[in-house]
């Protein structure tokens, strides 16, 4: 174990032997830090926070402080971070609010500078949160999403699997997935065709998923109406049952079209 004599390490932590922490960096009682990790200089970490392997802790950051929330009145709480994350300078993450409640981060995300995870977040894996991308609480990020920079996401929001946001976009309703949206409110534009190509989704079912979005977004059907269209007309995928499956879960409502 690698830890700088400037660093202030409770002896009640679990840090696996191939850690390293940096100078001034301060580790607390209920912190579990997994093998191969880095922390960078000045990072405070506390809480009942546990981080997973072979993730790199930049500068400054501040993991598993309490919650940003007038309601959390001192309960056992916890964040969650999976393996392989960046987490980059002065970034924010906080634990969940309530008793036992619970924020989880995923495996081999980048979350860049200034990026903030509020109380009872959920964020999958393989995402990217550009640099000042702010989590309100409860917020669902799921996986391989992709947030810009200085996006600004409403409590309780859910962002679908492969969607891209642009950045300072205001996000106040559901983010479908395999979208790219952008605006103040964000409004879906189209495919990301892109992360859809890049995960390996066939042609043919791209031409589905675009189908599915012209009748969602622009064929002037309310939403529940074109899903069900969509469902009788459109072959039964596993990306068109997800599409619909999270349309039918939405609980703030769908993101609409730009057009």
């Amino acid at each position: 174990m690698q830890i700088h004599p400037t660093a202030i390490v409770s002896s009640k932590a679990k840090i696996e032997p191939s850690v390293t922490i940096g100078p001034y960096s301060i580790i607390g009682d209920n912190v579990k830090i997994g093998a191969d990790t880095i922390i960078g200089s000045h990072c405070v970490i506390e809480g009942n926070t546990t981080i997973g392997s072979a993730c790199q802790v930049f500068t400054g950051a501040v993991i598993g402080s309490r919650p940003q929330d007038l309601k959390f009145k001192g309960e056992d709480v916890f964040l969650e971070i999976g393996d392989n994350n960046i987490i980059r300078e002065y970034c924010t993450l906080n634990p969940g609010t309530g008793e036992a409640g619970k924020t989880i981060i995923g495996d081999n995300n980048l979350l860049m500078a200034y990026s903030h995870v509020a109380h009872d977040c959920k964020v999958g894996s393989s995402c990217v949160l550009a640099n000042n991308c702010t989590l309100a609480g409860h917020v669902t990020i799921e996986d391989k999403v992709v947030i810009g920079g200085i996006v600004a996401i409403h409590q309780f929001v859910r962002v679908g699997m492969l969607s891209i946001t642009g950045g300072c976009s205001k996000v106040v309703q559901d983010i479908p997935p395999f979208s790219t949206c952008d605006g103040h409110p964000a409004r879906v534009y189209g495919l990301n065709l892109i992360g859809l190509r890049r995960k390996g989704i066939p042609p043919e079912s791209i031409k589905q998923i675009d189908q599915a979005f012209k009748l969602i977004f622009n064929s002037g059907f309310s939403v529940k109406g074109a899903a069900g269209k969509v469902e009788k007309e459109l072959p039964k995928t596993e990306e068109i049952n997800y599409l619909l499956n999270f349309i039918k879960t939405s609980e703030r409502g769908l993101s609409r079209s730009c057009r």
